[in-house]
């Protein structure tokens, strides 16, 4: 059955990706509308190739930009947070791919949901910030969310069919990024080029950030916890360099699932485009007799400490996630413009989070008040230093 597909962030690294499993899949799925950031060229590449019904771009400018490079067109420009909202829960749509970095893709992932979409979830921070929320609404408009992170996508093929009762603990692995075997003394004078260098993963800087300083798998802890509904005290992460394994679930009987594939965010993609079929992938499968060896190793919290501001978080939930969300992707935005070294981003994250008092929040507004109110507090504490 032919399906619409909209991707929120499309021309960023996971809706590039999005839209090539599409791309391989014509006769199962078709692009209803797209959303992005400021890359208007590629944007126009898109719509030219998908024709969506509905685009949304940032600001109105780049509407009138983007009308000009595209020609004419059937497609509708729209623009700003209403225009990705109206690209979410545009009524052709069927599934979401909610691809947009940081809180901003909050509400139009919330708009999906209200909108009873099934929604592929990549930004990690919206179920951060809004867990409880998201999936009291989801529940409410009877809408499915399903990860596509490559490891919360292994922990949700690992639990399927599985009484949740039984599980010991889920294992999220972590290559360890580009620092990993970096001496700690020289963490400090890493520069923003070493630090999205990946040796894995091609990822948006944001996102590479976030793996060099391990909070990527801190913020994961606090999806997974909300994702499915697993304690803190279930919850871990092991450092598995090779990035082959994705996740692990132990089980009390003492098995051990886990979900392996090659490095190819197309996959998890895939799966949740496609569930809960499995389709045939165009990519190379997993050649097993090739793997040499697979490392599992504990978190060094010298080497990774954002991972216990994190764990923090976790523990104390209420605000707390938004508090560590709205710090990290502001002291993360002033590493990437040269304004903090990358030692400073757990430095300040810790700063923030140690005179933070964790609030009862209401509705969406008051989440993204707090939100706002956090990276204020952040950009503050920032320029006194600097």
């Amino acid at each position: 059955m032919m399906r619409n597909v909209a991707v929120l962030g499309s021309t960023g690294s996971i809706g590039r990706s999005a839209l090539d499993v599409i791309r391989r899949l014509p006769r199962r799925f078709r692009v209803s509308t797209l959303a992005a950031g400021a890359n208007l060229k590629l944007l126009a590449e898109q719509i030219r190739e998908f024709r969506p019904a509905l685009v949304s771009v940032v600001r109105r400018e780049d509407a009138g930009v983007l009308a000009g490079l595209v020609g004419r067109t059937k497609t509708l420009v729209a623009f700003g947070p209403e225009g990705a909202e109206d690209a979410a829960a545009f009524n052709g749509n069927d599934i979401v791919v909610s691809a947009i970095t940081g809180t901003s893709g909050l509400r139009p992932t919330l708009a999906a949901v209200k909108a009873g979409k099934t929604v592929a979830l990549a930004n990690k921070e919206s179920m951060v910030a809004a867990g409880p929320l998201l999936l009291r609404e989801a529940r409410r408009w009877k809408s499915t969310v399903i990860p596509v992170d490559s490891e919360h996508s292994g922990i949700f093929q690992c639990l399927a069919g599985e009484d949740l009762s039984a599980v010991r603990t889920a294992i999220l692995t972590a290559s360890g990024g580009p620092f990993l075997r970096v001496p700690l003394r020289a963490m400090a004078r890493k520069s923003v080029a070493e630090a999205l260098a990946h040796p894995r993963w091609k990822m948006g800087k944001k996102v590479s950030v976030d793996s060099a300083t391990l909070m990527n798998k801190g913020l994961e802890l606090i999806e997974a916890r909300y994702l499915f509904g697993l304690p803190p005290a279930k919850l871990k992460i092991l450092i598995h360099p090779q990035s082959v394994v994705h996740a692990l679930v132990e089980m009390r009987d003492g098995s051990v699932l886990a979900q392996l594939s090659p490095t190819d965010m197309r996959i998890p993609i895939q799966v949740a485009l496609t569930y809960p079929e499995r389709l045939e992938s165009p990519l190379p499968p997993l050649d097993l007799a090739s793997l040499r060896r697979l490392e599992f190793h504990p978190v060094d919290p010298r080497r990774f400490p954002m991972i216990e501001l994190a764990a923090w978080a976790l523990a104390e939930e209420r605000s707390a996630p938004i508090a560590l969300n709205a710090a990290n992707e502001a002291a993360v935005d002033a590493f990437l413009g040269g304004r903090i070294s990358f030692s400073d981003i757990h430095r300040t994250v810790a700063s923030v989070l140690e005179r933070y008092r964790p609030l009862d929040l209401g509705g969406l507004d008051d989440i993204l008040a707090e939100d706002l109110r956090v990276r204020s507090l952040t950009r503050n504490l920032i320029a006194k230093r600097t």
